[in-house]
């Protein structure tokens, strides 16, 4: 077996592991050294968000990146452009544009509210 296909996997789950431990350390440490200066517990506490706006977040990405894949086709069937540029190109554009208009109903969401 090629040491590559083992090390590469190896080496991004260590560097996410890394990642996540840093800022748990880090978050932990800011947080004790508050209460030792006798800070407000209130600022730990965060504003739980609900979980109907997580599924819109999810919902509209995937619904981007399947537009994003379908004009991807489209483009590199009925143009010169080469699928390694089609592709990754209107996928990133229409999840991106979908992750906007997302952020924009949030916005308008939470100005009722």
């Amino acid at each position: 077996m090629n040491a590559e296909a083992i090390l590469i996997p190896l080496i991004v789950f260590s560097s996410i592991f890394g990642i996540f431990f840093v800022w748990i350390s880090t978050r932990n440490k800011e947080r004790m050294a508050l209460i030792e200066k006798g800070a407000d517990a209130s600022l730990f506490a965060t504003k739980k968000k609900s979980f109907r706006n997580l599924t819109l977040k999810i919902g509209m990405l995937a619904l981007g990146i399947v537009i994003g894949i379908l004009m991807g086709s489209i483009i590199s069937t009925y143009t010169m452009l080469d699928e390694e540029v089609a592709f990754p190109s209107m996928i990133f554009l229409f999840a991106g544009a979908f992750l906007v208009g997302n952020a924009f109903l949030e916005k308008k969401e939470n100005s009722e509210d």
